[in-house]
């Protein structure tokens, strides 16, 4: 046998791993409206720039019918490439091959490919479709999950990330794509859950579908699991594209910067689109749409915790992390769900060098005894230890209301903002008019001949006296007092002066969030 010979033998070996599961299994997937685990490496990547790692590694199990069983590929092709141009290290899961099901050597080679991420800060995305764990290899591999969840943890906050869930996603295999900073999920095909459906009817009594119990709308509007959901796999891989353009590589570097056309910062229409009375509610993205660059705007848990918006977008070419309160839901308030989704948010840009620059109308924290009993002074208190312990450039722009608690946890600068500004319109107090006005001035009104016109004389008093930002701007907690027609103009030489901002904390193993 000569030389050609056993170079033909490797490409017959590297054509077997190519096939997976062989022809009738990759047909089967596709008439379940699915890519294999290849068709989606080569959607994602650049043209020719993925390379395959350990494609021969086999399992040594002999147990339960798995003696002389091959499993090409042991179930998952794992590699690097490129997306727009950037490198990465992935994983796709073959559900083709044992249906995707993790075992130990299937879990050696995600391990090995993730510490490789590390090494050479790199984003890391997982492409998953898996059935669970291999039970034919019992413990091994659980182990094998334990050693994929210790590097999602190790390595969160040094390098991105981002978990698609393309097809089943069960039982242990969860936590995973759960600790990543992004969780990306397909309508109708993927689902998530610990226990599914037939083991809680077992369990229960309670019967319910794949879908109904933890299918893409169900963590994406619900449980917030998931940030992103999209139609096709073609979309959710699209996004991940979209996602890894607003990413550095790793903690250590700066977010990409894009070349932009000159423009007129200045926007005009912004105070057409926006009602000023304190009470109207309007749509956030408005003023959005006005202060960051055309169609940069990518929202994250767009369907969760819809009474604050999260997102990234780019303002001159720069990424930044945008919080936002929504008043056309729940009055702009806090509740438990928009404190997780804001803490976390904030957390990943602080992580990953991303400048947050808040838009802020609130009207304080949710009131209500299933709040109060649900942890709203817990979950509430993450968004005020998040702003807190971030280092990144901090903006706060008050548009309209900054009532209570909510102001103070809102990115104030008693917390640690770089820089407040306000529009002229903004209130800014320990609560509203209406509420103060009742507290402060409850005998008067009591006592005179027209209370109701008392009261509404005492609103307006306490407006013109409090409710206004100059009191704060007087104290120095709010910097300045803006034409909102040059918030974009005003945000922009923001984060150039804070470009080069550094800021040290007390040394520490890690901080306490109250989880």
């Amino acid at each position: 046998m000569d030389i050609f010979d056993k170079i033909n033998e490797l490409y017959d070996k590297r054509r077997q791993v190519q096939l997976g599961g062989g022809d009738e299994r990759i047909d089967k997937q596709h008439e379940k409206g699915k890519w294999t685990a290849r068709e989606r490496i080569d959607y994602l990547v650049d043209d020719g720039s993925f390379v395959e790692l350990n494609p021969f590694i086999e399992h040594r199990h002999d147990a339960f019918g798995m003696d002389g069983k091959q499993a090409p590929g042991e179930g998952v092709v794992t590699g690097y490439g490129k997306v727009g141009g950037r490198p990465i290290y992935l994983f796709a899961q073959d559900f083709t091959v044992y249906g995707g099901a993790l075992g130990e050597m299937h879990a050696k080679k995600i391990a090995a490919v993730m510490d490789l991420a590390a090494k050479n800060g790199t984003p890391f995305i997982g492409l998953n479709d898996s059935g669970g764990a291999r039970i034919q290899e019992g413990v091994s591999s659980l182990d094998g999950y334990g050693q994929v969840f210790y590097r999602n943890s190790i390595y969160s906050g040094v390098i991105p990330q981002i978990s698609v869930i393309l097809g089943p996603c069960a039982g242990g295999a969860v936590y995973s794509p759960a600790i990543t900073d992004f969780v990306i999920m397909v309508e109708k095909t993927s689902q998530m859950f610990i226990t599914g459906p037939k083991v809680i009817e077992t369990v229960t009594g309670e019967q319910i579908s794949a879908e109904d119990l933890g299918g893409a709308g169900v963590h994406n509007s619900l449980s917030g699991n998931a940030h992103l959901k999209t139609p096709d796999e073609a979309s959710a891989l699209d996004a991940v594209k979209d996602l890894v353009s607003y990413l550095p590589a790793n903690n250590k570097e700066q977010p990409p910067r894009l070349e932009v056309e000159e423009e007129d910062d200045y926007r005009p229409d912004i105070t057409d689109r926006i009602p000023f009375d304190p009470i109207r509610p309007y749509d956030v993205r408005i003023i959005i749409d006005e202060v960051v660059d055309q169609d940069s705007f990518f929202e994250i848990h767009q369907d969760f915790a819809k009474n604050i918006v999260v997102g990234f977008a780019r303002i001159k070419g720069r990424t930044v992390g945008l919080v936002c309160n929504q008043p056309k839901y729940m009055a702009g308030g806090l509740d438990i769900d928009s404190s997780d989704k804001a803490a976390r948010f904030i957390r990943v840009c602080d992580s990953f060098n991303i400048p947050l620059i808040t838009f802020e109308d609130v009207t304080g924290f949710f009131p209500g005894i299933k709040q109060e009993h649900g942890g709203i002074i817990r979950h509430g208190a993450k968004i005020l230890y998040a702003y807190s312990e971030a280092t990144v450039p901090k903006l706060t722009v008050i548009t309209r209301k900054a009532y209570g608690g909510a102001y103070v946890a809102l990115n104030s600068k008693s917390i640690g903002a770089d820089l407040v500004y306000a529009w002229p319109n903004a209130e800014i107090a320990v609560m509203g008019p209406e509420g103060a006005a009742n507290i402060i001035f409850a005998k008067d009104i009591k006592n005179s001949e027209n209370p109701e016109e008392m009261r509404q004389e005492k609103i307006n008093e306490y407006r013109e006296r409090f409710a206004n930002p100059y009191v704060a701007a007087g104290l120095g907690m709010v910097d300045d007092v803006i034409d909102p027609r040059e918030t974009r103009q005003t945000l922009i030489k923001s984060l150039e002066m804070l470009e080069n901002k550094q800021e040290d904390r007390p040394y520490k193993k890690h901080g306490n969030i109250p989880l």
